[in-house]
């Protein structure tokens, strides 16, 4: 998501992170919803098996994807910071009414707290992705260890909330990507994912504002950045409800990001 200050509630939840192992989510062999992603150690390097031959390893690129996996005409719908127990509910519903399948990038404390949400999420077809424990936007300013623990841990938490299914694409809190935390998310299977279009919901500017941003904007590329916490997001499932059968009316196909 886009930077934003004064952000409160996610300032309490960075102590959270605290005492979750990073090793578990980096020595893992996890399932996904596109098949089976091995884990790779913090350094990107392979970790040999028990027989002492390394396994063979799953990568992405370690480069920030926009494109969408329908093409030219598709979009991709992605949405930050939940699950939330009151929004996170509307918007799966406003998807599951239009037939769109979504990217969920979620913080790995919120994923902890409401593994049932995590869960539904999964169970309706969309995809995780990971948005670091703490939701620091200030990530690029630290340490390779802090970045290591946010994005693993995070992997961790959602993976385990999940019942088993890892994110597939890493979200640097307000777009603060590294050279760094690109590499160290591909070497996970998770490719670093970026938006094109700001809808500009967390800022709270009226449902017809956010759907006016969407629909001028849109010509910026096809990965839409929408929010189902953080705040009171009404405004963000009603325009949703305007936004998503205006862009199938326009011809538009609803896709994931590219792999």
């Amino acid at each position: 998501m886009a930077r934003h200050g004064g952000r409160g509630w996610y300032g309490r939840v960075v102590a959270a992170a605290v005492g979750v192992t990073a090793v578990a989510a980096a020595t893992s062999v996890w399932t996904a919803q596109a098949g089976v992603v091995d884990a790779r150690n913090a350094a990107g390097n392979a970790r040999p098996s028990a027989s002492g031959s390394a396994p063979a390893r799953a990568t992405v690129s370690e480069e920030i994807v926009h494109a969408s996996d329908k093409g030219a005409h598709g979009v991709n719908i992605t949405i930050d910071d939940g699950p939330d127990p009151t929004w996170t509910p509307e918007v799966l519903q406003v998807l599951r009414e239009y037939g769109v399948k979504a990217t969920f990038c979620m913080v790995g404390t919120q994923a902890e707290a409401h593994p049932d949400l995590v869960k539904a999420v999964v169970a309706a077809g969309h995809r995780l992705c990971d948005h670091t424990v703490s939701h620091d936007t200030t990530m690029d300013k630290k340490s390779e260890a802090y970045q290591s623990r946010e994005i693993l841990n995070a992997a961790s938490m959602i993976t385990k909330a999940s019942g088993g299914v890892r994110p597939q694409y890493y979200r640097a809190p307000g777009g603060a990507f590294t050279p760094y935390s690109r590499h160290l998310a591909a070497s996970q299977g998770m490719r670093p994912l970026g938006w094109n279009v700001d809808s500009k919901d967390f800022e709270l500017p009226g449902t017809a504002a956010i759907i006016a941003t969407v629909k001028s904007e849109l010509s910026n590329g096809p990965t839409i950045l929408f929010h189902d916490a953080g705040g009171d997001r009404s405004e963000t499932v009603a325009a949703l409800r305007e936004i998503l059968p205006w862009l199938k009316q326009q011809g538009y196909s609803f896709g994931f990001p590219v792999r």
